[in-house]
């Protein structure tokens, strides 16, 4: 059986608050692809390369899209919350 739990302000306001947070991953994560095929902490010859060295680069990509989404980022996520919490209003 499925029950429906009232929408207060509380549950709004929480609600909201993951929405902004999966926005904010979604721009990471949109970034940190834009930075792999921008060239972004490509394998250097100098380091030797190898596996690991490949493998390695993604975490630091991903730290850095991060880190500019954190500072700002490009506008994604403000428009991404946007969307998702219209899906979420319209879904009640």
């Amino acid at each position: 059986m499925i029950t429906t739990v009232p929408v207060t302000a509380a549950t709004a306001t929480g609600r909201d608050h993951i929405l902004q947070i999966k926005a904010q991953q979604l721009e990471a994560g949109f970034l940190s692809e834009m930075l792999r095929h921008a060239g972004s902490a490509t394998v250097s010859p100098s380091f030797g390369g190898g596996p690991g060295e490949e493998q390695f680069t993604s975490f630091l990509r991903q730290a850095q899209a991060e880190a500019i989404q954190r500072r700002g980022g490009i506008g994604l996520a403000r428009h991404l919350f946007a969307a998702l919490q219209e899906r979420a209003n319209a879904s009640r």
